[in-house]
């Protein structure tokens, strides 16, 4: 399971990368425009709606609650500082997918509680994608985090994300992880359609 978290550099825009993800064989993107104004992201968010459904992909909105009930996406996704996941399932119902980031185990338990489908872990290194990053996980956070939710019977699918490349996935999926999320990899590799393919094959494999 890949992940797509849309992001921008000199060369792609927001939905230029969601485009080359989807070409790519990504079937899960996540539209994140941090700080960007509603009205922008409601915009990008009604073309990657569009873009999504003719590839037969997932779509899940970060943070905007009111967006993706509006829009009728996919589902949601929430940082710890976002609105509260118990909040966000009594606002949407059952019938969208609510992700919630995580750094401890005790995120995580308190997010299966609250009602979450599904965790994105992190991050596993530094990452400049994002502010305000939480302590790193590497390897080792990973299998700590896994083996305590085997133990305490909490069966969530748990993505990895922050930093990731190609050459780190096969480790990160022997720790018991369930997906990897993606940004930097693809939008800054020299073909960011390859490398999607690539990291797709990768976890495949796994």
């Amino acid at each position: 399971m890949i992940q797509f978290i849309s992001h921008y550099n000199d060369q792609y825009n927001y939905l230029d990368t969601i485009a080359l993800a989807l070409q790519g064989g990504c079937r899960w993107v996540q539209l994140r425009m941090k700080n960007a104004p509603i009205e922008e992201v409601r915009r990008a968010a009604k073309l990657a709606q569009v873009m999504c459904q003719n590839a037969g992909a997932t779509l899940i909105i970060d943070d905007h609650v009111e967006l993706v009930k509006e829009l009728h996406a996919d589902g949601v996704h929430l940082g710890l500082n976002d609105m509260p996941i118990a909040e966000a399932r009594r606002l949407l119902g059952d019938g969208y997918i609510i992700g919630g980031t995580a750094n401890t185990f005790d995120d995580v338990k308190a997010h299966a509680e609250a009602g979450a489908d599904y965790i994105g872990c992190g991050p596993f290194r530094f990452t400049t994608t994002k502010e305000r990053l939480s302590p790193v996980l590497g390897l080792e956070g990973y299998r700590q985090i896994t083996e305590r939710m085997r133990n305490e019977h909490i069966d969530l699918p748990i993505v990895a994300i922050g930093g990731i490349t190609a050459a780190d996935v096969p480790s990160i999926m022997k720790t018991g992880v369930t997906g990897i999320a993606i940004s930097g990899a693809v939008i800054n590799a020299v073909d960011p359609v390859d490398e999607m393919k690539r990291l797709i094959k990768i976890v495949d494999n796994e």
